[in-house]
């Protein structure tokens, strides 16, 4: 059975609304509330934040909070490529988005000679940098930061010089060039994308497994699938954005979209991709009970955290 190492993230410096750092806490609620133990089983470790930026005003337009998110994405690589050089296995609960970035950084650092693979499932693509972001905010740019892709074919802002030194060190977070290839990539659910997105999705050929996909090929059709574009990748890390579950279940989140998954399909997909053994690290993001009701997002989240959890010491 693999050690199993709990990490907590609790930024939320790069989102677009407050309060994703009380997700992690919003988790342990639901699962008091479930009379469940997962939180007496492992070992947690904290990374520090620095959300006490958000009192004062972000210092750029298109990278906003930067300096912070550059920290944080610092700490968090370190984090990991600590556990994973310990042969650790990081289940990650973290808040905004952004700092995927840095469990990724980390992964690669601890094992820079290995190809990793990424399987992403979220509404959203999260390619974007400071010369295509609509918003500024960061959590919409993590695979952008790792794969190293300004995208500046289309640009649409005029990024300042200390923007780009940010976005330049950024980008460096780990070792330097990119930590993976964009065809390395398995978008499961995105559905809510922009232009530049688009753009790099259909230059590099990236998949993309549709809720229409999963519903009509089912979850271990699709996980398979999945697994299978990524057969030549020596190690593989899945990103659950709790935005990828329909609205009707998600609205304890800062960018829900309809026509997401369902709990039962993120639920089976989850437990059933975490089975391939060349998984090195599971995370959970974005959880926002600001936005919720009676914590319903964070005890749906709960659910496939725990049963995710239990389908890998299962398997191994």
């Amino acid at each position: 059975m693999r050690k199993i190492r709990l990490v907590e993230v609790r930024s939320e410096l790069a989102a677009g609304t407050r309060g994703a750092s009380m997700g992690i806490d919003a988790l342990k609620i639901a699962s008091i509330k479930r009379h469940s133990n997962f939180f007496m089983r492992f070992e947690p470790v904290s990374v520090k934040d620095e959300n006490q930026l958000l009192f004062g005003d972000s210092q750029f337009d298109f990278a906003k909070y930067g300096e912070g998110v550059f920290t944080m994405l610092n700490r968090v690589c370190d984090t990991i490529a600590d556990l994973r050089s310990e042969q650790l296995f990081p289940i990650v609960l973290a808040g905004d988005h952004s700092t995927a970035a840095g469990t990724i950084c980390g992964i690669k650092q601890a094992d820079p000679e290995k190809r990793l693979g990424v399987i992403w499932i979220d509404a959203h693509a999260d390619f974007h940098s400071p010369y295509t972001t609509p918003s500024g905010n960061m959590h919409g740019m993590p695979l952008a930061m790792v794969t190293a892709m300004d995208n500046e074919a289309c640009e649409v802002n005029d990024v300042e010089e200390e923007t780009e030194a940010l976005w330049e060190r950024i980008k460096k977070i780990g070792g330097r060039g990119p930590k993976i290839s964009p065809s390395d990539v398995v978008f499961i659910g995105v559905r809510d994308t922009e232009a530049p997105e688009d753009h790099i999705i259909q230059e590099h050929g990236i998949r993309n497994f549709t809720t229409e996909e999963v519903k009509e090929k089912g979850v271990e059709t699709v996980a398979k699938e999945a697994m299978e574009v990524l057969k030549d990748c020596d190690q593989i890390y899945i990103s659950f954005d709790v935005d990828s579950l329909d609205t009707s279940i998600s609205m304890g989140t800062g960018t829900p979209v309809a026509n997401g998954l369902t709990k039962e399909q993120a639920f089976d997909l989850n437990r059933e991709l975490i089975k391939d053994k060349r998984v090195c690290c599971w995370e959970i993001v974005e959880v926002n009970p600001t936005l919720d009701t009676e914590n319903r997002m964070a005890e749906s989240a709960f659910d496939i955290l725990e049963a995710t959890t239990d389908s890998l010491i299962k398997n191994f």
